[in-house]
């Protein structure tokens, strides 16, 4: 099986070249997930990275290698079908603003 040195930036890994093993297109994989061990024997956390293109040729545009970025969400790139009917992720609602106690029609004097 071929692999391929790639290199990882952002997060742990940042800076380091691992050797990853090529799929049958002879590209690696879309996102590449380590599992580092709890120190207290707990359940491992897994440091997700998405595969983005190294660079590219100036003439072709030909994408030239990849390389593999940190994602913080850990979801990845491929965290599941973007089919036309799927419903987007929900976004988180904003805090409610406490800094005023006051409603906005009071007036002071």
């Amino acid at each position: 099986m071929k692999s391929q040195d790639t290199p990882f930036e952002g997060g742990p890994m940042d800076g380091r070249v691992l050797p990853v093993l090529l799929g049958m297109t002879g590209h690696p994989p879309k996102t590449y997930r380590i599992p580092v061990p709890d120190p207290d024997g707990g359940r491992p956390t897994v440091l997700v990275y998405r595969r983005v293109p190294r660079g590219h040729s100036r003439r072709l545009g030909l994408t030239q290698g990849w390389k593999y970025t940190y994602d913080p969400t850990g979801k990845g790139a491929g965290a599941g079908p973007k089919w036309p009917w799927s419903k987007p992720d929900p976004e988180p609602a904003p805090a409610p603003d406490t800094t005023s106690p006051r409603k906005p029609d009071d007036t002071e004097g």
